[in-house]
């Protein structure tokens, strides 16, 4: 025995480096449970929410706070969780949180009363999705993984991702084939299959206690000097040495940590708000299950495609700066949306609730409301500097002044006053068509086959919401007209 523990130490002999890094096997168990994790979310119980809340008989909104509680609940786990991270690894926890969540899953097939179902979100449900969602990952992947944290971290989350995506059309058509009980009771089965036993396997705490180097590095060579196993440790961990433990106790006396929380926070209670009503409001206002459930898929396309592109670029850049950037988008596009959603909430309200006041007033009112406003935001932003009136400049204002404004507020009054919203709104499609067409006819821009192709889809598309309005009024008239019509019944015959 003493002889081979010389022989090993005196021996400049290597560690043979395997061909896969062992990391990327945790990265593939941490996929299987971020696809998991997706059965749970705010987008998958929103395909549930219509048929829950009527079987069970619950109101909508109180069936919002099931959601509401279960962040909180996670949110109050979380510093109870984060320790035993630290101290035993993921691997127990992922293996034992899959388990309750599976369970859950087949117990809420069996629920008959909301406050059954709940309690098995909140006991079950909930607590089994902490336990092997996003911390056990995020912890589980940092231990492995240093200069590519971004990009394991990134391919990790291509599991809920992806799963959202598929998610809604894959349960509105079980809906369908099972029934809603029958869907929970398979993504339970799918939970314990896909993610205990991987889990159980599979995950390890730490590259140390294998013997191999975070991101896979090479191991230094077995000689028995300390100083060169130092060494290699240090070339394996390059880009880490900015890292800083800090304790508990540190972390929370800080304000910095506190801002985090706050603004991942919001972000997360204003997504998971909006996912879960969305497939109800799409079915409330008359489309069918499929089609709520691809606007959900299309959602989720959205935030499939930047998962990769936000792990490279939080490799390159700091971390704190790539979620700037992040939260700036996310900002912007809640503006537009806000904005977009402001001016369409106005137009159908306008059309349902018609008022006495001239068309034409209400629009020279919006003209210097807004008007106004922007005149307010360009001289705070001191832009009257740059304000230099030429003649090409006179006529493009006189342009917008009389066929933007006068002309187009006043069509857009009129128009909203003798046709449908739905009808109105297509001007959204048409305006840029025409300004694109206007400047190949005016100004000479130049326009390609693509470009041509694109205004003939939306020309068509605008003629086809027209026709289908047609047809479907045509339809409920001709339903009304046989409901109204009435039955004439044979007269019996007379015996003989």
């Amino acid at each position: 025995m003493v002889s081979t523990l010389d022989s090993y130490n005196s021996t400049p002999t290597a560690i043979q480096k395997p061909k896969i890094f062992y990391g990327w096997y945790l990265v593939t168990v941490d996929l299987l449970a971020q696809v998991n994790c997706a059965f749970h979310m705010s987008s998958t119980l929103s395909v549930f929410l219509k048929p829950l809340t009527e079987d069970l008989a619950v109101s909508r909104g109180l069936f919002s706070m099931l959601r509401s509680g279960e962040i909180l609940l996670a949110g109050a786990l979380a510093p109870l969780i984060g320790p035993l991270v630290d101290r035993y690894g993921g691997r127990w926890l992922m293996a034992g949180g899959a388990l309750s969540a599976g369970i859950g899953f087949v117990l809420l097939s069996q629920a008959s009363a909301f406050w059954q179902f709940l309690l098995v979100r909140w006991v079950f449900v909930a607590i089994g999705g902490v336990l092997m969602c996003q911390m056990v990952v995020s912890v589980t992947i940092s231990r492995w993984f240093v200069r590519k944290r971004g990009r394991a971290i990134a391919i990790a989350s291509l599991g809920q991702g992806s799963a959202k995506v598929l998610i809604p059309i894959v349960t509105a058509t079980l809906f369908v084939w099972v029934g809603w009980r029958s869907t929970w009771a398979i993504f339970g089965l799918l939970t314990l299959v896909l993610v205990v036993i991987p889990a159980a396997v599979f995950m390890r705490r730490s590259p140390e206690e294998m013997g191999l180097m975070p991101d896979g590095a090479d191991a230094p060579a077995q000689s028995g000097a300390v100083v060169e196993r130092k060494r290699a440790t240090e070339a394996a961990r390059r880009g880490a040495q900015d890292e800083v433990v800090w304790s508990r106790r540190e972390i929370i006396g800080t304000r910095t940590f506190w801002i985090i929380c706050f603004m991942y926070g919001m972000a997360n209670v204003g997504i998971a708000g909006l996912n879960l009503h969305v497939f109800a409001y799409v079915t409330d206002i008359g489309f069918s299950a499929m089609v709520a459930a691809t606007t959900l898929t299309i959602i989720a396309s959205t935030q499939l495609g930047s998962t990769l592109i936000w792990g490279f670029i939080s490799e390159r850049i700091e971390i704190r700066h790539s979620s700037t950037m992040m939260f700036l988008i996310q900002a912007l596009g809640l503006a537009l949306t806000i904005a977009s959603a402001s001016w369409s909430l106005g137009t159908v309200y306008a059309k349902r609730h018609p008022t006495q006041a001239s068309p034409y007033m209400g629009a020279a009112f919006q003209m210097i409301v807004g008007g106004t406003a922007v005149a307010l935001v360009g001289t705070v932003l001191g832009e009257w500097a740059s304000w230099h009136l030429s003649s090409r400049g006179i006529g493009a204002i006189a342009y917008l002044v009389i066929f933007g404004s006068i002309l187009g507020y006043s069509a857009y009054s009129y128009a909203l006053r003798h046709a449908s919203a739905t009808i109105v709104g297509t001007y959204a499609y048409v305006n840029p068509v025409i300004a694109v067409v206007l400047g190949w006819l005016l100004l000479h821009e130049p326009v390609g086959a693509r470009t041509f192709v694109a205004m003939g889809l939306i020309l068509v598309a605008v003629i086809w919401i027209q026709f289908s309005l047609k047809a479907r009024r045509t339809d409920n008239a001709s339903t009304v007209r046989r409901s109204d019509s009435p039955t004439v019944r044979p007269e019996p015959e007379a015996s003989t």
